[in-house]
C-alpha cells in the first residue's frame, strides 16, 4: 500500500506539472459584468492585484429552492482556506442567483472569507460552464499577463467520465471532505452526501 501511495503522489505531481506547462489558453471574449457584495464589478476586477484567478461556479441558480449541498460543503471548506489561497491567487465563487440570495446563503453558513458574485446575465456561465446555462458546477482558472486575460484550465470531469460504481468526481479532487474519507475504511460511501444543515453539537 505504501508503495502505491508513493506512486500516487508522484503521479499527482506529474499531472500537475503537465497542467502548469499548458500553453496560454484562449482570450476571454468579454469583460463580463457581475454583481458582488458591494455592487457591480467587471471580470477584470476579480483579479485584484493577482495574475491568476480561480472561479468556482456554485450550483445555486434561480431555479433552485436551495443551494447544492455538495457545492456548499466544498465552499465551507474553502472558506477557511481562502486567506491562505489568496496569498497567491484570487479566488471567487460565481452563481446565477441574485446576489441577495448568495449573501443569505453565505450568512446562513457562517462564511467569512469567500467572495461571492452573481452572474445574472449568465454570459460567463454560458461561455465557461454550460452553453445551455444548465445548473452545473464548474472550476476554471484564468491568467492575466501583459494586460491580456486568458483561460488557463478547467475541470472537465463529470458524470460522463465517472467510473462504474463511483459518483462523478474530478481529479484533482478539490474537496477536503472526500480526500479525508478516502483514507478511512468506510471510504466515501455510495449513498451519502453532505447536508445543508446538521443538528447542534
Amino acid at each position: 500500500l505504501l508503495a502505491e501511495e508513493i506512486e500516487l503522489r508522484r503521479h499527482i505531481e506529474r499531472v500537475a506539472e503537465q497542467r502548469r506547462a499548458l500553453p496560454p489558453g484562449g482570450t476571454v471574449p468579454q469583460n463580463y459584468q457581475l454583481i458582488g457584495e458591494n455592487g457591480p464589478v467587471t471580470f477584470a476586477d476579480l483579479f485584484g492585484d493577482k495574475q491568476t484567478l480561480a472561479v468556482y461556479s456554485y450550483m445555486y441558480g434561480p431555479q433552485r429552492e436551495h443551494p447544492c449541498p455538495m457545492c456548499t460543503s466544498l465552499m465551507a471548506a474553502w472558506d477557511g482556506e481562502a486567506p491562505d489561497i489568496e496569498q497567491r491567487i484570487a479566488l471567487v465563487m460565481v452563481a446565477r442567483s441574485p446576489i441577495e440570495r448568495l449573501l443569505a446563503a453565505k450568512k446562513q453558513r457562517g462564511w467569512h472569507h469567500l467572495k461571492l458574485y452573481s452572474d445574472l446575465e449568465g454570459d460567463f456561465t454560458r461561455d465557461y460552464v454550460s452553453a445551455d446555462d444548465a445548473d452545473v458546477p464548474g472550476f476554471n482558472v484564468f491568467t492575466r499577463r501583459d494586460g491580456s486575460i486568458r483561460h488557463f484550465w478547467s475541470g472537465e470531469m463529470g458524470g460522463s467520465t465517472a467510473d462504474p460504481g463511483q459518483d462523478a468526481r474530478g481529479a484533482p479532487d478539490l474537496m477536503p471532505l472526500w480526500t479525508i474519507l478516502d483514507c478511512t475504511p468506510e471510504g466515501r460511501g455510495l449513498d451519502w452526501y453532505p447536508s445543508l444543515r446538521y443538528g447542534t453539537r
